[in-house]
């Protein structure tokens, strides 16, 4: 089983992140971990928590699945539109989860898998990389129907993604849109949430992002400069994001 973080476990919620990436040295350096940048977003006293290592084939066995309220997929190295064996067992499990109307919220890759889990279609940005922060703009009956939340009209993140959702799943609906990604946030029903970009990334995590990027050669130069000058001039609405996911997370809207 994944790792746990938490106390009440026997009273409190139960939730768990399927990681879908290796943590980088800085991460675990100064976060102990992406698990643990997840649950300083969006964790809360009493909770339970765990992870699942998904990439390495780890996932919750069948068995354990309802004892959790609720999932989130994090961001990924490897394509959602890819082929291997881990992605393949994450989508069936994913599609169980969404047949027993389990709160799913999907980040990056994890939007995108969620998407191709539903029926929707993923595969590279038609406009490539978009690396930094972004200013997405959320549909007006998002803002109307999360009246609660009081959500801003200009929303921005952290965002570092080649591939996108293409083709939204029957019977979901966007969420939000940027200049370069037309399908920023989608939901299905009240259960399934994809985010293109980080909510959880702080924008050092970003910086170091960018460094791996170009000596992977994933980027070149230029992209790696404009990438690091957007995110000096901008800087994410964390705490809008926070409450979103978490209220989402929770089914408090």
């Amino acid at each position: 089983m994944g790792g746990g973080y938490g106390e009440g476990e026997a009273e409190g919620r139960r939730f768990a992140v399927l990681l879908c990436a290796e943590d980088s040295e800085y991460v675990k350096k100064v976060h102990g971990g992406y698990f643990k940048v997840f649950v300083s977003l969006l964790g809360e006293e009493g909770e339970t928590w765990h992870v699942y290592r998904a990439a390495r084939g780890e996932l919750p066995p069948a068995e354990d699945v309802d004892a959790y309220d609720g999932f989130v997929i994090s961001g990924s190295c490897s394509d959602a539109h890819g082929d291997d064996q881990w992605i393949r067992d994450l989508l069936s499990l994913l599609e169980a989860l969404v047949s027993k109307k389990k709160q799913l919220l999907g980040v990056c890759f994890g939007h995108q898998i969620l998407s191709r889990a539903l029926g929707g279609k993923t595969g590279r940005a038609k406009r490539g990389w978009d690396i930094g922060v972004t200013c997405i703009q959320p549909t007006h009956s998002t803002i109307k129907q999360f009246s609660s939340l009081h959500i801003p009209s200009h929303l921005p993140i952290i965002e570092c993604h080649r591939d996108e959702v293409w083709e939204l799943p029957p019977n979901a609906e966007v969420m939000a849109q940027s200049e370069k990604t037309g399908i920023e946030i989608f939901r299905y029903g009240n259960h399934v949430m994809g985010i293109q970009g980080h909510p959880e990334y702080t924008k050092n995590i970003l910086m170091h992002l960018i460094d791996r990027l170009l000596q992977l050669n994933l980027i070149q130069n230029c992209h790696a400069e404009a990438a690091k000058a957007s995110v000096e001039a901008g800087e994410p609405n964390r705490e809008a994001w926070k409450k979103l996911c978490k209220a989402f997370l929770k089914s408090q809207l």
